[in-house]
């Protein structure tokens, strides 16, 4: 599967835009070898390799790893096709009702111990994923993707009818397009021959569980890289797996390296020991002794979502205070977003209003909502709002009764940038009467505290996102702002639930569809279940010896096909 928090940095995440700094040096043709040094983006740490994951290790850079190494059933295109020749299913068929799908396994596909890929794979992913699913799951389960594309508590039967096709059977109609692209594609093939060493699935997770973060662990593999080593806070290094069905690479080896900062990444482009990085836009300027060695660098956007986090999990004690609507609309119009975009970025990064980007360009964005932002940065309108409901300033903070604006805000390390847009925010709100306190975490202790839903040391946390892949290709929101959405921060609306809930199920004609779409997004666009931030692009670097980067980036899915990169 493929459920991805993000920091707004990755590299992977492109999508189509012009070229920024230098004409591009893609190349037809490549000798076979070479080492292409892939940066990751700062404090970043690979830790966990297996293709399903829990909520604390559900970072895009993770998948990026594992998508390496095992096939998705189902490999999307930039535009949201489904790239069958790419994908481990080779076509799925269901019935008018959306009731009952069948999933036909392509006979190429070969684990790299020479054994094909077939439905006992499948069905072993489907047994562990219902397994771990459970909220008694042991740790460290369960499952982030339980409660997303109806899996797996929507599901009636999944049957195998031989080897090479399984029949899954819901327990009530679907939208077909939204099940097959956040449900069925959930269910990476993993090796039941390898991996399968109980028949009580209890166990079964446990054993899984237990090696998930070792990634020696996965010695057998169907996608065309495996991996050579793993040493955290360090590099992880894939060699080509030669017993790959399709596109085999022409390099010697990927390493993806960890980064201590942007200013050391830069560095090591301008060395030569990172081929593939990013420069982070705080370091505008610094481009010109790369393109003028012959690197490019091309600003990219992911089809996703960047936010800040309320923590209004049971038990904060935040929650009563940003449970409160206007509370959340206050601190929205609190947020410079042009401003931090022009200042900031650069002009690289572009202000969300909703759950929907703008860019890039899909049916799924509401024109009415492109054309009007519900709560545009007005401080003093802000600071009006919670006088109206209450609150009064004392002593510089906005207080009612026994409560306080006065939060903890963590935020992801390593990036100038992404540092100094904290700061802005910080500012801003205390023209309002909110007190901040900024409290820096790397990117994996980030991840893993605000999918705690007990962990009530932050109250705000910026630095993450949502890039719509896996489930969340058809992008309802489901898995996201829903009351027992698997990837909250426990915000819970009925009339959210039951907008939600209307995207799930299949309609007419496309444009009744979209108009039951365009409700959710307009309702959650104005609900604040987070405070939408930024869309910011990543500034990817290529070296003039490194070719077909870009293209094979798969950029606004984050799908990367980094068997097509080559050295020159």
């Amino acid at each position: 599967m493929k459920l991805s928090k993000s920091l707004a940095v990755a590299i992977a995440m492109t999508a189509s835009t012009s070229l920024m700094f230098a004409p591009s040096t893609l190349a037809a043709t490549a000798s076979t070898g070479g080492v292409i040094d892939y940066a990751l983006p700062p404090q970043t740490n690979l830790n966990w390799f297996l293709p399903i994951t829990n909520a604390a290790s559900d970072s895009l850079y993770n998948t990026q790893l594992i998508d390496q190494m095992y096939k998705p059933l189902l490999w999307i295109n930039n535009n949201y096709s489904i790239n069958w020749k790419s994908s481990i299913a080779s076509h799925i068929t269901y019935n008018p009702a959306g009731t009952v799908y069948h999933v036909f396994l392509n006979p190429k596909w070969k684990w790299s111990n020479g054994t094909p890929v077939t439905s006992k794979d499948l069905m072993f992913t489907w047994n562990v994923i219902k397994a771990a699913s459970s909220p008694k799951a042991a740790a460290p389960w369960p499952f982030v993707g339980a409660g997303t594309g109806n899996i797996p508590n929507g599901i009636k039967s999944v049957v195998p009818n031989g080897n090479y096709e399984v029949t899954i059977t819901l327990d009530k109609p679907a939208n077909q397009q939204w099940f097959i692209y956040n449900g069925i594609i959930q269910l990476v093939p993993m090796p039941a021959g390898v991996w399968g060493k109980y028949s009580n699935m209890t166990q079964e997770i446990k054993y899984l569980g237990a090696h998930a973060t070792n990634p020696m662990f996965d010695t057998v593999v169907d996608g065309p890289f495996k991996i050579q080593s793993g040493t955290p806070s360090q590099s992880w290094v894939l060699v080509p797996n030669p017993k790959y069905a399709g596109h085999k690479s022409t390099v010697s080896k990927i390493v993806f390296s960890f980064e201590a900062s942007n200013t050391a990444e830069l560095a090591a482009i301008k060395t030569g020991s990172i081929n593939v990085g990013y420069l982070d836009q705080s370091q505008l300027g610094s481009e010109r002794s790369l393109t003028s060695a012959g690197d490019t660098v091309t600003p990219a956007y992911p089809f996703g979502i960047f936010w800040t986090e309320m923590n209004m999990w049971p038990g904060s004690p935040s929650r009563s205070i940003f449970n409160q609507l206007y509370v959340r609309q206050a601190l929205q119009m609190g947020i410079d977003n042009p401003g931090i975009a022009k200042d900031i970025y650069k002009g690289y990064a572009i202000p969300l209003t909703g759950p929907i980007p703008t860019v890039p360009k899909t049916t799924f964005l509401d024109p009415a909502l492109a054309a009007h932002n519900p709560y545009p940065f007005n401080i003093a309108a802000g600071k009006k709002l919670l006088e109206k409901n209450g609150w009064k300033l004392v002593n510089g903070v906005m207080t009612k009764g026994k409560q306080r604006m006065k939060f903890t805000m963590i935020y992801v390390t390593g990036l100038t940038s992404s540092t100094d847009a904290a700061e802005v925010m910080k500012q801003d709100w205390a023209s309002e009467g909110v007190n901040v306190t900024l409290k820096p975490e790397q990117f994996g202790n980030f991840i893993s505290m605000t999918s705690a839903k007990t962990n009530h040391s932050w109250q705000l946390a910026v630095g993450s996102g949502w890039v719509y892949n896996g489930p969340g290709f058809y992008p309802t929101g489901g898995q996201l702002f829903a009351s027992t959405a698997p990837s909250g921060t426990g915000f819970s609306n009925a009339v959210e639930d039951k907008l939600i809930q209307a995207t799930h199920v299949p309609y007419a004609t496309p444009a009744e569809t979209m108009a039951h779409f365009f409700a959710y997004e307009n309702f959650t666009a104005r609900a604040l279940p987070f405070l939408w931030n930024l869309n910011v692009a990543t500034l990817v670097v290529t070296a003039p010896t490194v070719h077909n980067v870009v293209p094979y980036l798969d950029a606004a899915t984050a799908f990367p096909q980094m068997q097509y990169w080559t050295v020159k």
